[in-house]
C-alpha cells in the first residue's frame, strides 16, 4: 500500500503520516523533514531556505525526485509532503489535509516557538513561494485538489479522528 499525505504548512500532515505509519506498519518518508533538515544544515530559517530554493530549482527537484523514487519503488509506504499526491504516480490513496490560516498559524507558532504574527507572516510567505515554485518547475497548481481521494479538515478532526476516517478508507480498498 502506498499512501500520500499532503496539505498546507501546519495542517497536520506529519502527524497523520506518523499515525498511519505506526497503525499500518508503513515506512514514513517526509519531504518537509528533508527540507527542514537541509535548512538547518545550512543554518537558515525555513523562509530563507525557501527563498534559496526559489532561486535554485535543484533544491526542490532533489527532494521531490528522492521522495518520488523511494515512494514509487517501495511497498508499504506513506509519503508526506506538499506535492506527494501529485508526484507519486502509483499511490493507492491520496489525502489532502486542510485547515484555516488562523488554525495553522497557532500550530506553527507553538511548534516553532515564534509569535503568532511572525508565524503567520512566515507561513504566508512560504505558501506564496512554494506555489510559485511548483507552478514554475512542474506546472502544478497546489490549490488544485482534483488528484486527491480524500480532502479532510484537520481543524474539525484531531489526528485520531482523521486516522479513523483514513483507516475506514484503507479498509474499503482491501475489500
Amino acid at each position: 500500500m502506498r499512501i500520500t499525505v499532503s496539505g498546507s504548512p501546519g495542517s497536520g500532515t506529519t502527524s497523520l503520516a506518523r499515525y498511519l505509519a505506526e497503525k499500518h506498519g508503513l515506512r514514513a518518508i517526509s519531504a518537509g523533514e528533508m527540507f527542514r533538515t537541509l535548512a538547518k544544515e545550512r543554518g537558515v530559517s525555513l523562509a530563507e531556505f525557501g527563498t534559496l530554493a526559489e532561486s535554485d530549482p535543484a533544491v526542490d527537484k532533489l527532494i521531490d525526485a528522492r521522495q518520488k523514487e523511494t515512494a514509487e519503488a517501495e511497498d508499504d509506504i506513506v509519503a508526506e509532503g506538499r506535492l506527494s499526491g501529485w508526484m507519486v504516480a502509483n499511490a493507492d490513496l491520496r489525502i489532502w489535509l486542510s485547515a484555516s490560516i488562523d488554525c495553522r498559524t497557532v500550530r506553527i507558532s507553538s511548534r516553532d516557538g515564534e509569535g503568532e504574527d511572525e508565524a503567520r507572516r512566515h507561513t504566508e510567505e512560504r505558501q506564496a513561494c512554494e506555489r510559485g515554485r511548483y507552478l514554475s518547475y512542474y506546472n502544478i497548481d497546489i490549490d488544485d485538489l482534483s488528484v486527491y481521494d480524500l480532502v479532510l479538515s484537520s481543524e474539525r478532526w484531531d489526528v485520531d479522528g482523521l486516522g479513523a476516517i483514513v483507516d475506514a478508507a484503507i479498509a474499503s480498498l482491501h475489500e
